[in-house]
């Protein structure tokens, strides 16, 4: 879908019927460089014209799809801001009423909001109003012309003459020009009668190479006129109202200025004004919210870390009167012959076995548990060693300390 104009009468006439074209029109996308433009009657008719065929692709012309928020349109929303042009700022019952479909209370609430307090612009507006007021106060150093006017003549040594670069407005000319001897190489060539034919076109290519020259100076005067270089103050304070980052990327593209008119370098350098400031706010709201989830976490791992502790300090109190009398009666060890597994151990784990009174395949299970998330960790605590085994909590220790010793796995 295109943004159209609001005017229907801007739209050329439909190439079937000649009549004005009304949206949603179609645009032949395969016809061109002219556009070929069709309305919704001629188009179901299937209508041919030359090389345009009714199954060539193309394109519904439509500006019905909102833009910045719904319930308003793009046609809408060039009908507002070109209602505000036409009544000025303010006059909402005058804009609501040329808009004809919005009330001035919708008017103003959407005016307001998208194109006033945006924070993509506000920042801009602020900038400008707050140059529009130090040029206020510096009215005494500005240099007013007006093609009525009698332009200034500043004195050869005063500030506002340096500032313009020797610029005399009476003049329209420099003190200093650009490539300022050129005119040396014309003063001794006199074109005479007698001249040779070689000496005469070296004479005529010297007077060509003159004019080049002549034709760069008048193109650097152009370039410093319509970017508004000869006042050199009031051209800083236009480059302070943007971000240190977005004056950094003015100074490396003025080299690009004089290929392109101010207005297009100065839109250039807004767009990028506006996409830094949109950049380093959703960077600003990306390191929050990755603050906040660092946070949680820290949050969670410490819960889960006290609630460790506390079911720990549990089973201490439940436990610890239960092996004070099981140690007067210490199990006697577990019998491996024709468990198992036992034939995958070695001599120190058969005894751990026997002691702890674990049956090799289990004890074998726990062994390779607990090295994966060794390495998965590159280090395993005892709380995280409980977690992953879930029988008595002095076996698994006796489990964990024996990997620890015999190099297995290592303390994280």
């Amino acid at each position: 879908r295109k943004l159209l104009a609001y005017d229907p009468f801007d739209k050329p006439p439909c190439r079937g019927c000649s009549s004005y074209l009304v949206e949603p029109y179609i645009k032949c996308a395969e016809c061109g460089p002219s556009p070929f433009l069709l309305c919704l009657q001629c188009f179901t008719r299937g209508y041919e014209y030359k090389k345009h065929q009714s199954d060539h692709k193309y394109e519904i012309m439509t500006s019905d799809f909102p833009v910045l928020e719904p319930g308003w349109t793009a046609q809408e929303e060039m009908a507002l801001l070109e209602a505000v042009m036409d009544c000025g700022f303010g006059n909402w019952s005058d804009v609501a009423y040329q808009m004809r479909t919005k009330t001035k209370e919708e008017c103003e609430g959407h005016y307001m909001k998208n194109f006033i307090n945006n924070p993509l612009f506000s920042s801009t507006l602020l900038s400008l109003r707050q140059m529009e007021d130090h040029l206020s106060r510096t009215a005494d150093t500005a240099i007013p012309f007006k093609p009525t006017d009698d332009p200034p003549r500043p004195s050869f040594d005063s500030q506002v003459s340096r500032d313009m670069a020797g610029y005399m407005p009476a003049r329209a000319d420099f003190m200093e020009e650009f490539d300022n001897y050129a005119e040396w190489d014309l003063k001794d060539i006199d074109f005479v009668d007698d001249d040779s034919d070689i000496l005469h076109a070296l004479k005529v290519a010297v007077v060509d190479i003159y004019h080049s020259r002549l034709e760069e100076r008048q193109r650097r005067k152009k370039i410093i006129r319509d970017h508004g270089l000869i006042n050199l103050r009031k051209f800083q304070i236009l480059e302070r109202r943007y971000p240190k980052e977005v004056q950094d990327l003015y100074d490396v593209m003025r080299r690009f200025a004089r290929v392109v008119g101010p207005i297009e370098h100065d839109k250039f350098i807004e767009s990028h004004a506006c996409e830094y400031l949109t950049l380093f706010l959703v960077k600003r709201i990306r390191e929050d919210e990755r603050r906040k989830r660092n946070m949680l976490c820290d949050v969670l791992q410490y819960i889960h870390d006290a609630q460790l502790f506390i079911n720990a300090n549990i089973l201490a109190l439940y436990t610890t009167s239960y092996y004070n009398t099981a140690l007067q009666r210490s199990a006697p060890p577990l019998n491996l012959t024709g468990l198992p597994g036992t034939e995958k151990l070695n001599e120190r784990e058969k005894e751990l076995c026997q002691v702890v009174r674990l049956v090799p395949g289990a004890y074998l299970e726990y062994k390779q548990a607990l090295l994966n998330e060794c390495r998965r960790q590159g280090g395993l605590r005892l709380a995280q060693a409980r977690s992953l085994i879930k029988i008595d909590v002095n076996k698994t220790r006796k489990i964990y300390d024996f990997l620890i010793k015999e190099g297995y796995i290592n303390k994280a």
